[in-house]
């Protein structure tokens, strides 16, 4: 049941256009993965394996106390008892937060039905669930409960045992899974709870290698404190271009950086290469030569329009990242080309 490849939408396959050729100064940024580990500690983000039993406030607070920061955020709030890849920016990269709500999450759930139901008729009733569904918010929930509309992108049937069944379900951030089960119940006839939930996915960020555990920060913590081996800090925690694949990106010559980092529009003279698929309102990554991510903003034009543009705004900054000033400002390279 569902699509024969589980696919969410920051899955989607993009190609590079490029519109202009340049190079970059190797003076000024820094890749990403060589960054001192202190910004990192400002930049980064950790694919937490959140425990059953804290709540999503607490495990971010544990997170500022084990890494003595003042800043970090979550990418969406998990009730106490359930599990699973909980992404934690820190310092300035939670600003990149925001734009994970068109990413998509993956979930493993255990729905317990209240009465035994032949395995045809679920699988049939089920079916009937992908696709764009009205959800009303739980009465026990942060958001005001009006009716709206969640996409569920796929849902499998991993296990039937008797009057339980364990199943995979990519979905829209929004989506209450445990509402999901109980209109599943009632389309079913039968009724239905969620007996158990585990997040597998937000965006890009799955169950790999990348996930750790709070034990697993707080020992890296201490060893890069305690023997100055910071090997497994940067294995617990990612550089903010991490998240860079799930969106498209537009990469700028050096020249455009520093007026970008202080919140101007990006203009058609600074773009070198383009993804394709851009429309206009599409959230898209700028980017530097060198990979760093200088800012997220909505694109006022198409892929097309963009390599064929010559000048006017192509971009809208909405959110900033790179400090001003990592690059020298554009009159800087012009009188150095003069």
């Amino acid at each position: 049941m569902g699509q024969s490849q589980n696919t969410l939408p920051c899955d989607k396959s993009r190609d590079i256009l490029i519109k202009a050729e340049d190079t970059t100064d190797p003076r000024y940024g820094s890749d990403p993965t060589n960054r001192p580990i202190e910004e990192l500690l400002n930049y980064g983000i950790i694919n937490l394996d959140k425990t059953a039993g804290p709540t999503s406030h607490e495990v971010t607070a544990w997170v500022k106390k084990i890494l003595h920061i003042d800043k970090a955020g979550h990418s969406g709030t998990l009730d106490p008892k359930v599990t699973g890849v909980f992404p934690i920016a820190l310092g300035r990269a939670t600003k990149i937060l925001k734009s994970f709500l068109l990413a998509g999450k993956e979930y493993v759930c255990i729905m317990h039905l209240h009465d035994s139901i032949p395995r045809d008729k679920v699988l049939s009733v089920m079916k009937e669930f992908v696709g764009p569904i009205y959800q009303r918010p739980p009465l026990r929930s942060s958001v005001k409960r009006k009716l709206r509309i969640r996409h569920i992108y796929y849902l499998d049937i991993l296990e039937y045992h008797e009057n339980d069944i364990l199943f995979r379900v990519g979905c829209e951030a929004g989506t209450y899974i445990r509402k999901l089960c109980f209109d599943i119940g009632e389309a079913l006839g039968s009724g239905a709870h969620m007996r158990e939930l585990r997040r597998t996915r937000v965006g890009i960020f799955r169950e790999d290698n990348t996930l750790v555990t709070l034990h697993d920060l707080l020992d890296a913590y201490i060893f890069w404190k305690e023997d100055n081996d910071e090997s497994y800090l940067r294995n617990c925690i990612q550089p903010i271009e991490y998240t860079i694949p799930q969106f498209p990106v537009i990469v700028v010559r050096d020249s455009a950086i520093d007026a970008l980092c202080h919140g101007a529009s990006l203009t058609a003279p600074g773009v070198l290469k383009v993804s394709t698929g851009i429309q206009p309102n599409t959230i898209v990554a700028i980017i530097s030569l060198k990979g760093e991510l200088i800012a997220m903003g909505n694109s006022l034009l198409t892929t097309n329009q963009i390599l064929q543009a010559e000048h006017g705004i192509v971009v809208k900054v909405d959110s900033v990242f790179m400090k001003p000033g990592t690059y020298p400002p554009w009159w800087s390279y012009r009188k150095n080309r003069e």
